[in-house]
C-alpha cells in the first residue's frame, strides 16, 4: 500500500518550495470560492475537482449505500447536479477546503434524495422505511469486515490515496521531462513502501551506481514526492488555508482500517 512522506511538519524545505511554486495550484479551488452560476471558468475548475476526486465520493456512497450499483447511480446524480452549477454558491462556507466543501455536498445530496424518496412512498401509501432498517433488511446489502469503515473514514482515506496518486504521477512526469523517467521507475518502490531496502545493493549495481549514491538518488526523490504532495493539497484548498493541517487529516485517514 502507498504512504504518504514523513510528516511534512519536519520539512521546512518541502514547505518553502511549496510557497514559491504554489500560486499556480491554489488557483483551482479559489476559483471555485469565487465562481457563481454564470461564471464559465468557475465551472470548469468544479469540473476539473471533480473528476479528479470521483474516487472518494464513490467510497463514500459504498459504505453509505451498501451496494456497488446504487452507489454509482448516485454518484452519477450528485456530480450532474454539481457541474449545473447548483452547488457552487456554498463553497465559500467550508473554509476554504474542497474535501470538506465535497464531503458536505454529498451528505447534503443524499438526504434530499432520501427525503424525496420517503414522501413518494407516502403518496403511493407504502410504509416509509428508515435507512437503517433498509440495510438491516437486506442481506445483499451487508459488508465484508474488511469494508467496515466508516463512510466518512472511507471518503477520507480515498481522498488520501487520490492525492498520493495524483502526486506520484506528476513526478513521473517531472522526471520524464529531465530523462530521468527509467531511475524514477526503479526508484518508485522506495517511495511508495513497497520494497524490501534490502534490496537497495542488487539495484544500485544494475544501474551502475554505487550504494551511497543510490540512497542519495532514494532520498531526493523522497523530497521531491514531498513538495509533489503538498502541492496537490494546495490545489484543493482556498489561499492561505492552512495546508499543514489539511496534510495531517491525509496522515490519520491512511492509518485508518
Amino acid at each position: 500500500m502507498m504512504n504518504l512522506p514523513a510528516d511534512p511538519s519536519s520539512h521546512p524545505s518541502a514547505r518553502a518550495a511549496t510557497q514559491q511554486a504554489g500560486h499556480f495550484y491554489t488557483t483551482r479551488w479559489t476559483q471555485v470560492v469565487r465562481a457563481k452560476e454564470s461564471s464559465h471558468e468557475g465551472r470548469e475548475a468544479l469540473r476539473n475537482l471533480c473528476d479528479i476526486y470521483y474516487a472518494p465520493v464513490m467510497a463514500y456512497l459504498r459504505r453509505e449505500l451498501r451496494d456497488l450499483d446504487a452507489a454509482q447511480e448516485m454518484a452519477h446524480e450528485f456530480f450532474a447536479y454539481m457541474l449545473r452549477g447548483e452547488a457552487i454558491r456554498t463553497a465559500e462556507q467550508v473554509r476554504g477546503r474542497f474535501r470538506s466543501y465535497l464531503l458536505g455536498a454529498v451528505k447534503h445530496f443524499l438526504l434530499r434524495q432520501y427525503e424525496l424518496e420517503q414522501r413518494l412512498k407516502r403518496g403511493a401509501g407504502v410504509k416509509p422505511l428508515s435507512m437503517d432498517e433498509e440495510a438491516e433488511g437486506n442481506a445483499a446489502l451487508s459488508l465484508r469486515d474488511e469494508d467496515q469503515l466508516s463512510p466518512d473514514a472511507a471518503f477520507d482515506r480515498q481522498w488520501a490515496l487520490t492525492v498520493l496518486e495524483r502526486a506520484l504521477k506528476s513526478l513521473k512526469l517531472a522526471c520524464e521531462e529531465e530523462d530521468r523517467g527509467e531511475l524514477f521507475e526503479k526508484l518508485t518502490p522506495w517511495l511508495t513502501g513497497n520494497s524490501d531496502h534490502g534490496d537497495q545493493a542488487t539495484l544500485a549495481e544494475s544501474l551502475g551506481m554505487n550504494l551511497n549514491s543510490l540512497k542519495s538518488a532514494v532520498h531526493r526523490l523522497k523530497q521531491s514526492f514531498r513538495i509533489k504532495v503538498r502541492e496537490e493539497v494546495a490545489s484543493t484548498l482556498e489561499d492561505g488555508a492552512d495546508v499543514e493541517e489539511e496534510m495531517r487529516v491525509l496522515f490519520a485517514a491512511l492509518r485508518s482500517r
